[in-house]
């Protein structure tokens, strides 16, 4: 017999590996094409299963979503928070978003693609994550660009997300040199000058 602890650690890993599988199946078949019986399979659990941990397959959408916000947003809190000068906060924010979007590319694309699926009030809380996470990035390239209008930050600040988010496919020609070369090109997009210096 399982004890409570360990159903619940059971429970929660089956959860993840939904969430996982609903990722990759949506963002490579589209939302709408995918069956809760191919989300179980490739989970490793029986399709009704599912309604265990969501209730339905909407509800799995957007906790994938939210769950990819929530992380992004606490990410970016961490680092800003921490007592470090705004070029290396830049670099790690730069680098922490590049992390994510080589290890969760599945959860990129989907965010692309299948967020206005979500019912209003999830989609306005995965928006209203998404402004905050970009509000932490806007504190630092204030300190770094304090005389830049907020207008001319907001384009560079979205433009960056749109290159870093592009890793998946960019990434291939260059391999692992990739992730350098990105960096490089996000903080040339955000400051407008060269590389900052500590």
């Amino acid at each position: 017999m399982i004890a409570p602890a360990g159903r619940a650690q059971q429970k929660a890993s089956t959860r993840q590996s939904l969430m996982r599988a609903a990722a990759r199946l949506f963002a490579d078949r589209g939302y709408a094409a995918v069956t809760t019986v191919e989300l179980g399979d490739a989970a490793g659990v029986s399709g009704p299963a599912l309604y265990k941990h969501f209730s339905s397959k909407e509800a799995l959408l957007v906790a994938v979503l939210l769950d990819a916000s929530e992380r992004l947003l606490d990410g970016g809190r961490l680092i800003v928070r921490q007592v470090m000068a705004p070029p290396d906060m830049l670099r790690q924010l730069i680098a922490f978003h590049l992390d994510f979007a080589t290890s969760e590319p599945d959860v990129i694309r989907l965010q692309d693609r299948e967020l206005a699926l979500l019912p209003a009030d999830a989609r306005h809380t995965v928006r209203r994550l998404q402004r905050e996470y970009v509000q932490e990035w806007d504190r630092v390239l204030t300190a770094l660009r304090p005389e830049m209008s907020e207008a001319e930050r907001q384009t560079r600040l979205l433009a960056t997300f749109g290159l870093l988010n592009s890793t998946p496919h960019s990434a291939v020609p260059t391999g692992d040199r990739a992730g350098v070369i990105l960096a490089e090109m996000a903080e040339h997009a955000l400051l407008g000058v060269a590389p900052a210096t500590a």
